[in-house]
């Protein structure tokens, strides 16, 4: 009996809260890009998306029409109400009326680092085709071989490349485990004054659908391919006490991959700042996070809830396959390479 009252409040609180939110959204006939009052944080001046835009009645129709499930497949949003994003979970014509007005500027970090240079073309011409498309992106190419980096890549109106010279690396877990101080300093050198999100990808990657403004939130992170469907207690986390990474057993809702994550510049840049403040506590103890920067950026979201999910559709790995029926379309993977090399 007790039992039963617990599962019967548990579903009361649910359904109360589900009034609230459509309540809530009968009262506004527009969707909100509010992200947040201005503020500085650190010394850094942010730019801010603070910008309502009124839907024509025709998208406002199709708006409300989104409110009605449209995937029972799969998981569509968190425990915390933060929404997970899958083919058929929002409407393009919509989402980019919402964001495609307000000339905002997406700062995008890759790593192209000794022999990964070589994924570079490949990134961009795919990125040029998919990611973004009809918002302003400015590329940052972090890289040690400046004369690789193409030259002939054509880039559309709006759209910038810069290369940020680093340090040769000896190892690729060199790479990842100074990836997030360097893309922290970037954030409070010069992006903070030209950008109002940032994503970081991985380079040996490519585009193969729609990334677009549907994946545009505060934190954002991507579900990992090879773990969605297991059970908590078998994801990857850094369990040892001894790291700053360390995710106890009974903790954890997903498991994220490093290849994609961002958001708006001041949460992107706590996090990385957070992150390499820990890896630095870890290298002084002489420890190596299981999955190094992937480890911390887990730990990290276990405490920070991401405020939207990109679902496995935005960072696959071509070494799966594709015959999962819940994977209606790929759009950014993990391209097959010879990982010894």
């Amino acid at each position: 009996m007790i039992r039963k009252r617990e599962h019967l409040l548990l579903a009361l609180v649910m359904a109360g809260g589900m009034v609230l939110c459509w309540l809530a959204h009968r009262e506004k006939t527009s969707v909100s890009l509010n992200e947040g009052p201005s503020e500085n944080y650190e010394g850094l001046t942010w730019r801010q998306v603070n910008h309502q835009v009124v839907l024509n009645n025709r998208l406002q129709g199709k708006q409300a029409k989104l409110m009605e499930p449209v995937r029972t497949d799969v998981l569509t949003v968190t425990p915390w109400l933060a929404p997970i994003v899958w083919e058929g979970t929002f409407d393009p014509l919509v989402i980019d009326e919402a964001f495609r007005s307000h000339n905002l500027t997406i700062a995008t970090t890759v790593f192209a680092v000794g022999k990964y240079t070589r994924f570079l073309r490949d990134f961009l011409e795919s990125a040029e085709k998919h990611f973004m498309v009809g918002l302003d992106v400015h590329y940052y190419v972090f890289t040690d071989l400046p004369g690789d980096v193409p030259s002939n890549v054509t880039l559309g109106v709006g759209r910038l490349l810069s290369i940020v010279r680093v340090p040769k690396f000896d190892r690729w877990q060199e790479i990842s485990l100074r990836r997030m101080e360097l893309i922290q300093t970037a954030i409070e050198d010069h992006i903070h004054r030209e950008a109002h999100y940032i994503f970081c990808l991985d380079v040996d990657m490519r585009f193969h659908g729609r990334v677009g403004s549907e994946a545009l939130g505060r934190l954002v992170a991507a579900i990992h391919p090879w773990f969605y469907m297991y059970p908590r207690s078998q994801y990857p986390y850094e369990r040892r006490t001894v790291s700053t990474a360390s995710v106890p057993q009974d903790q954890g809702d997903f498991y994220y991959q490093a290849n994609i994550f961002g958001g708006a510049l001041e949460d992107v840049h706590r996090l990385t700042k957070t992150c390499r403040e820990h890896l630095e506590v870890d290298k002084s103890m002489g420890v190596e996070a299981v999955w190094q920067e992937e480890s911390h950026l887990n730990w990290y979201l276990v405490k920070n809830k991401p405020t939207k999910l990109l679902s496995p559709e935005y960072v696959w790995d071509d070494a799966r396959g594709q015959d999962t029926k819940e994977i209606k379309l790929v759009r950014f993977s993990s391209v097959i390479k010879n990982k010894a090399e």
